[in-house]
Formats: C-alpha cells, sequence, structure tokens
C-alpha cells in the first residue's frame, strides 16, 4: 500500500478515536479495470479476526466463492453492494475481493477503510470523504449513526488506578529507585505496591502501565517480542549479535532501530511478506538476507495480550541534589487496540524495532528486545480512543 497522506492519517486517527475497527486497501487502475482486488495480509487478518471469512479455510474456484452483504459509505446515503470473497483457480489462489458498485464510489489508489459490524462489511472510501464533517455534523449521517452504534465504554478498574495515580501526584517530586533508563516505570510500580517480575501479563488488574520521560518525539514501547527462531535462519540473538554488533568502550553490543522504510547503519530493515503474514528482518548482505521471521499472527496476539487497556503514564524529571526525581503528572487511557492497523503502522515506519543485545563481562548474551515501538503520532492511530487525565488537577 502507498504512503498515506496527513489528510488520510487524520481521518484514519479519527476513526480509531471513536473506537472504530477498520482494515486498509488500496484499489489500484488495473484493479478497478478487472473488477478485483487483493485481499492483502492485513486484509486477510482483520476478516477473520472479526469472524467474517477465513480465507485460509476457502478452496479456489468460483464454486466457492463466498458473499458478505455490504455498504458503500457516502456523506449521505448508504450504497448497498455485496463482498466477493474467493480465491482463483489460477495464480496459487492468491485471495481476492471486491465489492459490488465500487468502480463508481472510488478513484484508481485511493485508500478505503473496511468496517465490519453485525455481520455486515461498510466501505468509506478514506480519501475522499471527509469524516470529520460528518461525525461533527447536527445532522445524522449514515457514517454517524454507524460510530455511535460500535462506542462502548468501561471504566471501574481505570478508575480505581487513576485514583492511586492522583495520589502519588499529590507526594510531588519522588526519588528514582535506581540509575537506569527503566527507573521512571520501576519506581512507580513500587508506588502502586504492584510486584517487580518479568511477567507478559498486564501490571494492574488486566491494565498494563507505561511510563515515560515528558521528552518530545520519544517512541513508546508496545511489547517485547523474540522471532520465532524455528523458522528463521538465525536461531539465537547471540547469532544477530555475532554477525552485526559492534564495539562500544568496553561492551560488544547491538543497540539500534529497524524500520520497513530504509536500511540502519547496520544495513538491517524489516519487510511485510503479506502473502504468507510474516514480518521479516533483512540483511544487505547477500550471503545473509532474510534472517528472523515473526508471524504477525504471533505479533497481533502479544499486542492484544499486552495492550487491551493501557495507562501511558507521562512523568517530568528533574534533579533534586543529584538524585532524579520524578512528577508523576498526566495519563492516556486507551483501550483494545485496532489490530489490522498494527501492519499498516509497520509498513508506514510508525511502528519500528529495537534490539537491544549485549554481551555481559561473563561472555553471556543478553537481549532485552526485540522491543516493537511506535512513535507517539501513532498512538491515535493504534488505540482507540484516548481518555486524558491531569494528575496535578
Amino acid at each position: 500500500m502507498r504512503q498515506l497522506s496527513t489528510v488520510e492519517i487524520n481521518r484514519i486517527k479519527l476513526l480509531t478515536e471513536n473506537s472504530v475497527e477498520f482494515t486498509l486497501i488500496e484499489p489500484t487502475k488495473t484493479g478497478l479495470e478487472k473488477s478485483i482486488m487483493d485481499a492483502t495480509g492485513p486484509v486477510r487478518s482483520y476478516l477473520k479476526e472479526k469472524l467474517v471469512h477465513d480465507y485460509d479455510e476457502q478452496y479456489q474456484g468460483q464454486p466457492y466463492k463466498v458473499f458478505i452483504h455490504s455498504y458503500l459509505v457516502n456523506t449521505d446515503n448508504l450504497i448497498p453492494s455485496t463482498a466477493s470473497l474467493y480465491r482463483p483457480v489460477t495464480k496459487k489462489g492468491d485471495p481476492r475481493i471486491w465489492f459490488k458498485a465500487l468502480t463508481g464510489y472510488v478513484k484508481a489508489n485511493d485508500i478505503l477503510g473496511i468496517i465490519a459490524f453485525e455481520n455486515h462489511l461498510y466501505v468509506i472510501n478514506i480519501t475522499r470523504i471527509d469524516i470529520e464533517i460528518l461525525l461533527k455534523s447536527r445532522i445524522i449521517n449514515p457514517l454517524q449513526d454507524l460510530v455511535t452504534q460500535i462506542k462502548s465504554i468501561s471504566n471501574f478498574v481505570a478508575d480505581e488506578l487513576l485514583g492511586l495515580l492522583r495520589k502519588v501526584a499529590q507526594r510531588g517530586p519522588v526519588p528514582a529507585m535506581l540509575k537506569a533508563d527503566t527507573a521512571i516505570g520501576r519506581t512507580l510500580e513500587k508506588l502502586l505496591g504492584i510486584d517487580i517480575n518479568s511477567s507478559r501479563k498486564p501490571d494492574y488488574k488486566g491494565i498494563e502501565i507505561k511510563s515515560f520521560r515528558d521528552e518530545r518525539g520519544n517512541r513508546k514501547n508496545l511489547f517485547a517480542q523474540v522471532p520465532e527462531w524455528s523458522l528463521s535462519k538465525f536461531k539465537s540473538s547471540s547469532e544477530i549479535l555475532k554477525n552485526f554488533g559492534y564495539s562500544r568502550d568496553s561492551d560488544y553490543k547491538l543497540y539500534c532501530t529497524v524500520s520497513t522504510l530504509k536500511r540502519n547503519s547496520q544495513g538491517l530493515k524489516l519487510n511485510m511478506n503479506n502473502k504468507i503474514n510474516q514480518l521479516l528482518e533483512n540483511s544487505d548482505k547477500t550471503e545473509i538476507g532474510d534472517f528472523v521471521v515473526w508471524s504477525l499472527e504471533t505479533l497481533h496476539k502479544r499486542l492484544l495480550e499486552k495492550h487491551n487497556e493501557t495507562f501511558w503514564i507521562a512523568a517530568d524529571s528533574l534533579q533534586i541534589d543529584g538524585i532524579e526525581h520524578f512528577i508523576y503528572k498526566k495519563v492516556d487511557h486507551t483501550k483494545k487496540p485496532i489490530v489490522s492497523q498494527f501492519d499498516i503502522l509497520l509498513e508506514q515506519g510508525i511502528i519500528t524495532l529495537d534490539h537491544l543485545i549485549k554481551r555481559t563481562a561473563s561472555g553471556k548474551v543478553v537481549e532485552k528486545g526485540p522491543l516493537f515501538k511506535i512513535k507517539p503520532t501513532g498512538l491515535g492511530l493504534l488505540f482507540p480512543p484516548s481518555m486524558v487525565y491531569n494528575l496535578l488537577s
């Protein structure tokens, strides 16, 4: 899919903020002429997760085509349509999708949002339709009505945690319990009475807590996830370090960010293979090429497991008598990430991966990641809706 424009990103963010789960697709000129679109990895994953359709279980050929009642969302009406989901006999049965009446609704390379709701599919032209005007309109319109039906909120545990955080904030500057980048999170967990452990589960009764120094532009940690070694050319972090590590002072390490957009200084880049639903890490060394693999399905499950509900807590950092202190001041409260957006944000370079591999003095190789991180501007694209709480007022 092509790079999204600023206008398209803002419109997508509005849908996400309103708890609308969706996936994106881009019809090409050839596709419109032939009335056919590839059902890309994000589209297939979304339809499967929403229990609409599983292409993996579909046989090839016209007799096995599946039809789903659909609508094309216009500014003032819904255009009745039908989605055709199938796998042709030719071209290895690559999954296809098409919507009746789509040709008159879009132009080539427009970005379409597909929304599954109550066993129907709704298609909205993100490129052409002004979502903000429709959602703010005093006149009820089809998009506004759809979004209203989708919204839902549940806040009992969140209110409880918020109360505890306000008590922490009332203490003013609190000293860090250790000298490290992780001090901000460790200190808050101690103040909240949360046991510090390596559990993959959320921190507080199902709510994940992510603290960060409120410095503009810092990426936020989503989760750590090792590659699927059984599917990978390299079988350990030690092997990655051996091939791409570097000496720094007395350490031998690989601390770097890897993106789908361009290669880093180590020659590393991420590639999406939507046909087999995998994320690949690739080296520019021809003798190495693709060297580790993540299943996108595994990454989706990890995202949902870690961030079903999250408090992103911003704090000011200041030095008092040579000791770092924190003032916990603000919470961004997010719920249920839009899983289909994860793949898109990877493709757009908004979600990246960090290696944090180091060989200790004893010769042991330690990997603190790989960490999947998101740019601050991406939170509103991945999570609906972000409620903001000021802890100091």
